[in-house]
């Protein structure tokens, strides 16, 4: 999003209804919005347009929403926001897993939508415009393990110089747990701090996300050393 422009949203969906209301909502509150009705229209316009952040719905006749966002997360980390029915608990897991940046139930309460959408724009990568404070010197890039964070590009790199591919709250859940090395954060402080939520008892989103960072950073994912399980209050990130 260039400065001054409205940020612009794809509604992919295959209800017509729905995506012509998101339209003329969020259209009044200062977004762009282009619609697909399925992901090869999803696809066609990402090729012809960016685009901020992308309202994804689960259950479309063909291709769904998850496969399309297992495809989408090969090559892109734009910002996903996943609609699925409400009660349906599993497709909200996977798509965390899968790289979602948040999820909305159906039918969907426009005043929540919008303040999600802003959310996830505000913690997005490509929001970030200067180093964060990082212990040991405010340096912008940090090394741990075979590993280093550029904080500016929101990137990880291997020694080897390769990129390791992370989804936007990946990024974040590492930002935070570098300004915090050797700090025990409870699920509270990670909620608040890195994914924009107040604390549910019984949201698990941030143990799915830690979960999936481990299988991309850690040697042995069942027995972690960088990010280690602190029992009964959260995790700490301890390189050293």
């Amino acid at each position: 999003m260039t400065e001054g422009s409205n940020p612009r949203i794809l509604v992919c969906d295959d209800e017509t209804d729905l995506c012509e209301m998101l339209s003329e909502y969020l259209g009044k509150r200062g977004f762009d919005v282009v619609a697909a009705h399925d992901p090869s229209q999803m696809r066609a316009r990402l090729a012809e347009e960016d685009v901020d952040l992308i309202l994804l719905d689960v259950n479309m006749p063909g291709e769904d929403g998850l496969t399309a966002l297992r495809t989408l997360r090969a090559d892109s980390r734009v910002p996903v926001v996943m609609l699925t029915a409400a009660g349906e608990t599993i497709d909200r897991i996977v798509g965390l897993e899968m790289g979602a940046d948040d999820y909305l139930g159906k039918p969907v309460d426009l005043r929540e939508l919008e303040a999600r959408i802003k959310a996830v724009l505000r913690r997005a990568p490509s929001q970030v415009e200067a180093p964060v404070a990082i212990p040991e010197g405010g340096r912008a890039t940090v090394p741990f393990g075979p590993f280093t964070l550029d904080i500016d590009a929101a990137k990880l790199f291997r020694e080897s110089g390769e990129e390791v591919t992370l989804t936007a709250m990946e990024f974040r859940l590492l930002k935070l747990f570098a300004e915090n090395r050797a700090r025990v954060l409870n699920r509270d402080q990670i909620l608040e701090q890195a994914h924009d939520r107040s604390w549910d008892p019984f949201d698990r989103s941030i143990d799915i996300r830690i979960s999936r960072l481990r299988r991309k950073i850690e040697t042995n994912p069942q027995k972690p050393s960088l990010i280690r399980t602190v029992r009964g209050i959260g995790y700490v990130f301890d390189p050293e």
